[in-house]
């Protein structure tokens, strides 16, 4: 422990009392979950209030994504804990969701990968502690950077946006509070967009990874699967650019070519082969008749959306 004395972060909302689990130590098994459920249930809401600056950032970071915008930076989150956690999760999720470089969205938490499964113990209080990263990256002005702090006060994340602003980049910040009440010694002018999911007191004092992570996570869903969607990498709702990394998308992508091409399985399965394993590519062959250098040229000039080739899906 620590002998300095940590500035009083009791006035954040996530840190303050839930009066409705005031007795959570006395109630039956079912109670406590019913009042957790219940809780549960109003995150959506906090959520919804947040869009329009969940927008600003999918913006921003389609921006970045995009090669034929002059972009080709990269979305880059970073946090501490339950935060850093989360971040990372949804990185790692979009190479095989929606068949992008892995380098396209990256996740650092604060402490480094062994802090997925342990505390790194006071990694977050570092100010300048992702500056490594950072220079390992060599983060740019074509990136746009996240920093996600349910508490909203952590060193980690606001030196890593001063940091990113410095180097040029779009800045901004997933929290459970006010950014207007956190302190004015915070670098507040570094910061280009403020998501605040506003979830309230937790059910455990304190215990931001129930939900302030669940907000999180529906926060950053949105933030990933929308700029995936202005990137082209969705077909009406089908999951064109999906990674054929397993027999279970393997066997999605064979649905989508057998619906969209009328071709049986067997031919399918040989058509997505010769299109390199790229749905995407597959469908353009099939249905506009070419080989995959032609197909590519066409999605090419239509920057990788399939509606102006093809229309809406069946």
């Amino acid at each position: 422990m620590s002998k300095r004395t940590p500035q009083d972060r009791g006035n954040l909302i996530t840190e303050q009392r839930l009066q409705a689990s005031a007795d959570l130590d006395s109630l039956e098994t079912s109670q406590v979950l019913e009042l957790i459920n219940a809780q549960d249930a109003t995150v959506p809401a906090a959520v919804k209030r947040a869009i329009p600056a969940i927008t600003k950032l999918v913006e921003a970071a389609a921006a970045s994504l995009s090669t034929s915008g002059g972009g080709g930076g990269r979305l880059i989150y970073a946090g501490a804990g339950t935060s850093g956690r989360l971040g990372v999760l949804d990185a790692s999720e979009c190479p095989p969701t929606f068949y992008c470089d892995p380098r396209d969205v990256v996740g650092i938490i604060a402490g480094g990968d062994s802090a997925l499964r342990r505390s790194v113990e006071h990694a977050e209080d570092d100010p300048a502690g992702i500056e490594p990263e950072f220079e390992r990256l060599k983060v740019n002005e074509r990136d746009t950077f996240v920093a996600i702090a349910a508490g909203g006060t952590t060193p980690y994340c606001w030196g890593a946006i001063e940091r990113a602003k410095k180097r040029g980049c779009v800045t901004g910040l997933i929290c459970c509070v006010k950014v207007a009440d956190l302190s004015d010694e915070l670098p507040k002018h570094a910061l280009d967009h403020a998501v605040e999911l506003i979830v309230g007191p937790e059910v455990v004092t304190g215990s931001t990874r129930m939900k302030a992570g669940t907000a999180t996570k529906l926060a950053l869903n949105m933030l990933t699967t929308a700029t995936m969607v202005r990137l082209g990498k969705v077909w009406g709702n089908l999951m064109i650019d999906l990674r054929v990394s397993n027999d279970k998308l393997i066997d999605r992508a064979l649905r989508i070519i057998t619906k969209q091409t009328n071709l049986d399985r067997f031919a399918a399965a040989a058509l997505l082969h010769q299109a390199e394993g790229s749905v995407k590519r597959a469908l353009v062959m099939a249905r506009l008749h070419c080989d995959c250098a032609e197909a590519d040229e066409k999605l090419r000039q239509s920057d990788g959306k399939l509606r102006p080739l093809l229309g809406p899906p069946r």
